[in-house]
């Protein structure tokens, strides 16, 4: 699962991800790249039932339960429970609504009227109404918010209500990514109006949406119960539980006792240790494409890694196709930029750089760095080439893929020292921004407006351009991108975005992993599709006798 993701509004249509997120454009995957094993799906004559709870593990625990805060995937997989967006996607990646009924676009695109839904009910008996939407956008431009979110809502020349079910937002030029980033998740303003900081709130959530919030124990596990109220019909499965297990060989045994019911598995598990007669009796696994990818983060305000020939020269030193071998015995693909091959927006005319040692040992000494140690290491200026790579505690695919770059790197003459982090120490240096390198994952939305991640603009505290890339021209390229709105044009500039952000490497660009979740054999009513299998959470149902919790 990467470790940041989109907003929440859209997990239930989207990932996850785990995530996960995070994911997901035209064109598409075919349904014969959505591969499910194990048992068969329930038959269309049973009828489903109430009750049962579902346990998942997560090798990450949620930082914030406040929507428009939560950036990491651990968080946003349960905030997207709890609260809704006025869109989301649906099964075949369609925008539909979701606390909108419907709404209008002006014929020039610069103005959107959302009708909502009447009835809907916070999960304490309070109404929801466009108020609560006025809200959350004032919280979003709000300077003192610090959100990653805010730069969709800055776009927004006017938000007027018309009444309480109806409000027009009006934008000051064109803007493409305008109506997806209404996914955004609403909060309740009668309960927020007088907190600041959203303390309480965090760890005590109330939202519309299908499941309750119950508790949080720290370190250990989120509980969530399914909310009789939901405008969209009770969810079938009554407790929703996310197990905190910060390794990912302890989930896997928890699994094997069957005190999980749902997990991603490693390629190792996946290809192997599920391959016998319990797991093909007691589970159901599937293998997708994942709409993110795994890269190594550079500190560009580190003045080594300020100079592109090094980024190059690293690039080369990599292995991938053994990083994709070795690590994910071949579940994956070669990752060439910002954009994955299932989106519209990727360029498949970018080839990823071979393997090649050789070029990696002449691009260093362009920069000075010819002459080693006895250790074997490059030194310039009495100075050791060294630095550290971070990454998150409990992902064993990570932990791997750093060992095997570790090795690579020394090759050429370069140390590699790794530290692996808890979540959330991990996620707290990385936005003070105190580390050299960083191996994480990015899971995308479906539109490819990354504006956020690359865009000079988003570099501050809680932002996501971590790195602190900086191009005018890829700037200019993402401003005009969510300028225009036939995906033919647009397409176009993304794949411009795509080539320089490669030609740039402020990331070293690794993998596209696929994903692999497996589940317990008792769950029915799952819809594998182009959009995953979790889009339908809320109609995933265990027969009477199966259940295992009451």
């Amino acid at each position: 699962m990467s470790i940041f993701s989109p907003p929440k509004s859209l997990f239930r249509g989207i990932f996850l991800i785990l995530i996960f997120i995070f994911i997901f454009t035209f064109p598409f995957p075919s349904t014969s790249t959505f591969t499910f094993l194990y048992a068969q799906q329930n038959q269309k004559d049973e009828i489903a039932c109430y009750g049962d709870t579902i346990v998942a593990g997560s090798i990450g625990e949620p930082i914030t339960l406040v929507p428009i805060l939560a950036a990491d995937s651990a968080s946003q997989n349960i905030v997207g429970l709890i609260f809704n967006g006025l869109v989301k996607y649906d099964k075949d990646i369609n925008l539909i609504g979701d606390l909108a009924e419907r709404w209008k676009i002006s014929d020039d695109g610069l103005e959107i009227t959302f009708y909502l839904r009447k009835g809907v009910k916070w999960q304490d008996g309070a109404s929801f109404t466009a108020r609560d939407v006025l809200f959350t956008y004032e919280k979003l431009i709000d300077p003192q918010t610090k959100t990653p979110y805010s730069g969709d809502f800055k776009k927004v020349k006017d938000f007027k209500l018309i009444d309480d079910y109806t409000i027009k937002i009006t934008y000051e030029e064109p803007f493409a990514p305008a109506l997806v980033s209404w996914g955004m998740l609403i909060m309740p303003a009668h309960l927020l109006k007088n907190e600041e900081d959203f303390r309480k709130f965090s760890r005590r959530p109330v939202g519309t949406g299908p499941y309750k919030f119950v508790q949080w124990e720290t370190g250990g596990r989120v509980v969530l119960e399914a909310n009789p109220e939901y405008w969209e019909g009770r969810p079938y499965i009554d407790r929703y539980i996310s197990s905190v297990i910060p390794d990912q060989s302890t989930l896997f045994l928890e699994l094997r006792n069957r005190s999980l019911d749902y997990i991603g598995l490693t390629p190792l598990q996946y290809q192997r240790q599920t391959e016998t007669k319990f797991f093909k009796q007691n589970f159901r696994k599937y293998k997708y494409p994942s709409f993110g990818y795994t890269y190594i983060g550079w500190n560009l305000r580190n003045p080594r890694f300020k100079t592109k020939e090094i980024r190059e020269a690293i690039n080369y030193a990599i292995d991938k196709e053994e990083i994709i071998k070795g690590v994910l015995l071949g579940l994956g693909k070669l990752c060439t930029g910002p954009f994955v091959p299932n989106s519209w927006a990727y360029n498949s005319d970018v080839e990823a750089v071979s393997y090649n040692p050789q070029k990696a040992r002449e691009l260093l000494a362009e920069v000075g760095w010819e002459k080693k140690n006895k250790q074997g290491f490059l030194v310039k200026n009495g100075k050791q080439f060294e630095f550290t790579l971070l990454t998150n505690q409990g992902n064993e695919q990570r932990r791997k893929c750093a060992e095997i770059i570790q090795q690579r790197l020394k090759q050429v003459g370069i140390k590699v020292n790794i530290k692996i982090l808890e979540w959330g120490c991990f996620l707290d240096i990385i936005d003070k921004r105190q580390f050299e390198a960083v191996l994480l994952g990015w899971g995308l939305s479906r539109d490819p407006d990354c504006y956020d991640i690359f865009h000079s603009s988003k570099t501050g505290p809680k932002e996501f351009n971590f790195v602190s890339y900086k191009n005018e021209q890829v700037d200019e390229l993402l401003e005009k991108g969510r300028k225009i709105f036939p995906v033919e044009k647009r397409k176009a500039i993304y794949q411009k975005i795509h080539r320089l952000i490669h030609n740039d490497q402020p990331y070293t660009f690794l993998y596209v992993p696929d994903a692999l979740p497996i589940i317990d054999v008792r769950f029915q009513g799952i819809e594998p599709s182009i959009n995953g299998i979790s889009h339908n959470f809320i109609k995933w149902w265990v027969a009477e006798e199966r259940q295992r919790y009451k």
